[in-house]
């Protein structure tokens, strides 16, 4: 999956990495062609441009570009967006008992960074007219100016997303948007993304790193899997069905295990394949035992 960041709320998956995909909602956005909608921003003179403008792309964190800061409902304190304050209050250096996370939602104000009003949340700055995001969803109480990674609201998800809503469908079964191109071909599970990565245990249905959907239906984040393959791991660590084709490697294990004697012609042994699910009896061989029926390698002995 390409790049499901973020820099924003979440991501969506593709079709081996993760990207954002969103529906339309209530939010209150700027056209594309940078040209302010008037109609939606109350108050604000459509010829205004200057004042919306000023200071854009200048302010903001490593996370967003914004020209306003937010104050955390949850301790009262100030901070440049929610990532900045977990990364502040639910680190490993922060006493267990105090550590937390700021719920987005319940965002009440923000700060302009220009100004440095305190106002309730909106897009405009009720003191100096500035847009203080070129992006705002006022559902998730998010602000960017960097309108680039193609920001929507996904209703399903309850949260924002990158990558342009017509790039991703949201899979009610899975609770989260994947890449059209995986709309009729991927394998459904309950949940997929709502749970951690089997690897780093991270929460993947709001990690901002970038997520891979395997062939089984599970999900990890593809940093995670491509060091899984370094390590020459290829099953998946929830199901251990193979994360990939491997009827090249079984072709190559065939002729290998063709040169490779063995003293136990007369043993038989069931065996589980992870892939298919099939259960057979073959020949014990020390090595590796064959699938009767999917020919894959990647079995076990029952």
């Amino acid at each position: 999956m390409g790049a499901m960041d973020l820099q924003l709320e979440s991501t969506a998956v593709q079709h081996g990495q993760a990207k954002l995909n969103v529906e339309e909602h209530a939010l209150v956005s700027l056209l594309p062609d940078e040209k302010y909608a008037a109609e939606k921003i109350e108050n604000v003179d459509p010829d205004d441009y200057d004042k919306l403008e000023k200071g854009i792309m200048q302010y903001g964190c490593a996370h967003y570009r914004r020209r306003c800061r937010i104050r955390a409902p949850c301790c009262n304190e100030i901070f440049d967006c929610r990532h900045c304050h977990n990364e502040a209050k639910n680190s490993i250096i922060i006493d267990a008992v105090k550590r937390h996370e700021l719920p987005r939602h319940e965002v009440q104000q923000v700060i302009c960074s220009l100004c440095g009003t305190e106002q309730e949340v909106r897009q405009v700055c009720i003191s100096c007219g500035v847009c203080m995001g070129k992006y705002f969803c006022e559902v998730c109480k998010l602000f960017d100016d960097d309108v680039s990674k193609q920001q929507y609201h996904c209703n399903g998800c309850g949260i924002c997303r990158i990558g342009g809503r017509e790039n991703f469908f949201h899979c009610s079964k899975c609770g989260c948007c994947y890449s059209i191109v995986l709309k009729n071909s991927h394998a459904c599970v309950e949940g997929a993304m709502h749970h951690d990565c089997p690897i780093c245990f991270e929460y993947l249905f709001e990690s901002t790193n970038d997520v891979s959907v395997l062939p089984c239906g599970h999900t990890i984040h593809v940093k995670c899997l491509q060091e899984m393959e370094e390590h020459c791991q290829f099953a998946c660590p929830l199901c251990s069905k193979s994360v990939c084709d491997m009827s090249k490697a079984w072709e190559r294990l065939d002729e290998e295990l063709a040169t490779i004697s063995d003293t136990c012609d007369n043993k038989m042994v069931r065996i589980l394949c992870n892939d298919c699910g099939a259960t057979s009896e073959v020949q014990f061989h020390l090595i590796a035992h064959k699938c009767q029926k999917c020919k894959s390698y990647n079995t076990r002995q029952i």
